[in-house]
């Protein structure tokens, strides 16, 4: 028989079950959306074009799944794209195809919410926790703006599917044509050059073929831009009002397709009171590029941005955050937190998370299971509570995700390879040099080991823990300091003599202020 503490109750299993059904984003858990600082979400829900950054885990989804949850509810309409489907589309298959789900997703919000009546609460109340108080859209007008969209859809997916069917027809005709050329040149002696002369045929026809369907492809979508603006522009006069388009998870798309993709969208939207809602990682996204004529939405001037990335820079704003995200699952499931967690393990469920607020909620969970097993084992020594040692331990066994996200996240092979021989860098100078688990950087460097370092914090392998710290012996310059993820020196490899620098807290700067601690400085 288990033994009867508070980590066993049948408030804690609920408490657990309503952590692990949050941590993905969905509209069934807007209802636990908890803004990471004021006005976030009024931000969000403006007419502007919006650019939303944020690590992996750090809320992204779930803003842009209350903006349409909220907006839906106020029959304001919507169309909300997950990019991460079109991840292996080659530009310009990858934008027809973003464009085509677009299309489909605001047809599906005219043929449901656009005129569903208010008074099918168990409808509105499951999808969205309330039901409108607008009425419906004209029922005529929306199906007939609805079939437009229907059309445009059949349109985009024939040219789509109709243009590869092609190249596959001339592909075939082009192997046929060689084949008979290499058996001609074949007949003739000693000229040497009949396969060689097949194969550069083949590969030129090939090359040709492709150029001229990407080409068409782009072609018509520039010349229908005007078609589609004008299917927006019918949007905002039948809703009397804005619509919005989110986009979700940006950097899932290839790197030099991104900003194509972010353009296309925005000259769609120019004059139409389309309002673009973009989420993605801050650093591994290329939303803009300059040039003659420049590419993309120029942050400030075309839209602007919104940060929801909480750091162990503000330690006591990213702590109150977190804590009252999951005090507010707790107070659903009837658990009191004072009762389940010891103080230590609060600071600690911060520093592993890095300040992302699904990895704090995962992270917890682990922790209580890891409690669990201990005191089920008979290791009472650390208390009946979630101690720091629990985090740590539920910390490191939790790296391997961290792992797989980072493989998921990074682009080529040289990619991959040069972010982790640069990570590897920075682990044996804080494991074997410092034994400390920050490092310093001297502000406003420019090189790129330092973007590499910007990346590694968006892949959550870093997190920032100070800024514009001052160091002995160095007058009159300023550092930013970083911590290594928890997973990296917990759990199964958890060190002997390595110092956790506290950096937050009364006293705090003087656990910096140590020149041992500096990684990269200017000469």
């Amino acid at each position: 028989m288990e033994p009867d503490y508070a980590l066993n109750s049948v408030g804690i299993q609920n408490l657990i079950q309503l952590v692990d059904e949050s941590v993905r984003a969905s509209r069934e858990g807007v209802k636990h959306f908890v803004e990471p600082t004021p006005g976030v979400l009024a931000k969000a829900k403006s007419k502007r074009h919006n650019i939303i950054f944020g690590r992996r885990g750090s809320g992204k989804s779930s803003l842009l799944q209350k903006i349409a949850a909220d907006l839906t509810v106020d029959r304001t309409p919507i169309a909300f794209v997950d990019l991460e489907t079109f991840k292996q589309h080659s530009y310009p298959d990858v934008l027809l195809s973003i464009l085509i789900k677009s299309f489909v997703e605001v047809r599906r919000w005219l043929d449901t919410a656009a005129t569903h009546p208010a008074n099918k609460t168990s409808f509105w109340r499951k999808l969205f926790g309330s039901a409108p108080t607008k009425p419906g859209f004209n029922r005529a007008g929306t199906k007939a703006l609805s079939d437009d969209f229907g059309k445009m859809i059949g349109e985009l997916n024939a040219f789509l599917l109709s243009a590869d069917e092609s190249k596959i027809r001339e592909s075939a005709k082009d192997e046929s044509g060689n084949e008979t050329k290499a058996a001609l040149s074949a007949k003739l002696p000693h000229t040497g050059v009949g396969g060689e002369l097949s194969a550069s045929q083949t590969d030129k026809a090939s090359t040709e073929t492709q150029s001229e369907y990407t080409s068409k492809k782009i072609e018509v979508l520039h010349r229908n831009i005007m078609r589609y603006q004008d299917l927006f522009g019918r949007l905002s006069q039948l809703a009397g009002g804005p619509s919005f388009l989110l986009l979700d998870d940006l950097y899932h798309l290839r790197l030099n397709d991104q900003a194509s993709v972010v353009d296309y969208f925005h000259r769609i939207a120019k004059g139409t009171n389309l309002w673009l809602k973009i989420g993605t990682i801050r650093h591994r996204s290329r939303w803009y590029v300059l040039g003659h004529p420049p590419i993309g939405m120029k942050l400030g001037d075309d839209a602007d941005e919104i940060d929801l990335d909480v750091t162990l820079e503000k330690y006591d704003v990213t702590k109150a955050f977190l804590m009252k995200l999951l005090s507010q699952f707790a107070a659903e499931a009837a658990v009191s937190l004072q009762s389940i967690l010891a103080e230590g393990a609060r600071d600690r469920l911060v520093l592993a998370s890095g300040g992302v607020a699904r990895d704090f909620l995962t992270i917890f969970n682990r922790s209580v299971q890891v409690a669990r097993e201990r005191i089920i084992a008979g290791k009472l020594a650390r208390g009946a509570k979630v101690g720091s040692e629990d985090v740590n331990v539920a910390a490191g066994q939790l790296g391997i995700f961290k792992e797989e996200e980072f493989n998921r996240d990074t682009g080529t092979t040289e990619d991959r390879d040069r972010l982790l021989s640069n990570f590897q860098d920075i682990l044996n100078f804080c494991i074997f040099k410092t034994k400390a688990n920050c490092f310093l950087i001297e502000k406003d460097m420019t090189s790129p080991f330092v973007e590499t370092v910007n990346e590694l914090v968006d892949l959550k392998f870093l997190h920032r823990a100070k800024f514009r710290v001052t160091v002995r012996d160095r007058t009159g310059r300023l550092y930013d300091a970083y911590m290594l993820d928890l997973s990296q020196y917990t759990g199964e490899r958890a060190r002997k003599d390595f110092d956790l620098v506290k950096f937050w807290g009364a006293s705090s700067d003087d656990a910096l202020r140590k020149a041992s601690l500096i990684y990269l400085e200017r000469a």
